[in-house]
């Protein structure tokens, strides 16, 4: 499992992986995929997400912390 990622960096890999912003008030960011739930996004860009919520967002999104 990765160690701490900067919120912007993740916040990259779910676009790349098919997430789009569905709409934003301040820092939380509405995504939407295909196939998978909207899920809130609700981190500063320069904020430090840890393993454990890199590892639950990957189970509400399906991104892969590993191959960041």
């Amino acid at each position: 499992m990765a160690g701490a990622m900067k919120a912007r960096r993740v916040l990259a890999a779910l676009m790349r992986i098919g997430s789009s912003i569905k709409r934003q008030r301040g820092s939380h960011r509405t995504l939407q995929r295909a196939g998978w739930p909207d899920y809130v996004f609700a981190f500063h860009d320069g904020e430090e997400i840890g393993p454990k919520m890199l590892a639950r967002i990957a189970k509400h999104t399906g991104f892969n912390p590993d191959t960041c």
